[in-house]
């Protein structure tokens, strides 16, 4: 258990989502209380997903402009992503199954999660949920592409896995979450 004390937290920020700074005493190692002060940025939980064909060798994939990556130097701020959404309300399933219909057109029932992670924890509250599932052409029930009252414009990819995986090398595959659950289904033998 954390020693940690006198506690305050200030709204920053609640326009998009919530920024607060926390001003606490933390105790440390030698056991004196030392005053610290971080900005946390709270956004909700998420969950992400790979689907993958294993008869085809195939994994859907997304790409949308994402403006974070743009202004830290990413040229066209388009980024190739698993699929992935906030929670909202839903619990982690529920959100996934939404999310892939909306995004890539497939409408999954069967979603194995995988496991989940922080995946910025020095500045971002969120736990991200990771799934993985099959997918077959007879599961596609729309283009996909995200919801237009959302501005979400998003181009989906059926990419052959070896060359998903040799696009993290290459740099072309960027994106975490992305990473991750390319890695886990190599390393889980998935395709």
């Amino acid at each position: 258990m954390t020693d940690i004390r006198n506690i305050e937290k200030t709204l920053l920020s609640d326009n998009w989502y919530t920024l607060n700074k926390f001003s606490f005493e933390l105790k440390g190692k030698n056991g004196q209380w030392q005053r610290q002060e971080r900005e946390a940025y709270d956004r909700g939980n998420g969950a992400t997903i790979l689907l993958y064909n294993v008869e085809k060798k195939t994994v859907v994939l997304t790409r949308q402009f994402r403006m974070p990556t743009f202004v830290n130097g990413n040229q066209d701020g388009m980024l190739i992503e698993s699929c992935a959404g906030l929670l909202d309300q839903d619990n982690p399933e529920d959100c996934i199954k939404r999310e892939t219909e909306e995004e890539t057109g497939f409408k999954v029932e069967q979603v194995q999660k995988v496991f989940e992670a922080y995946m910025s924890p020095g500045s971002v509250t969120e736990i991200l949920y990771f799934f993985v599932a099959e997918y077959s052409d007879n599961m596609k029930v729309s283009d996909g592409g995200g919801l237009e009252h959302e501005q979400e414009n998003i181009e989906v990819l059926e990419v052959d896995f070896q060359l998903a995986c040799d696009m993290i090398v290459s740099g072309e595959i960027k994106d975490g979450k992305t990473i991750m659950l390319l890695q886990y289904a190599k390393l889980n033998g998935l395709l």
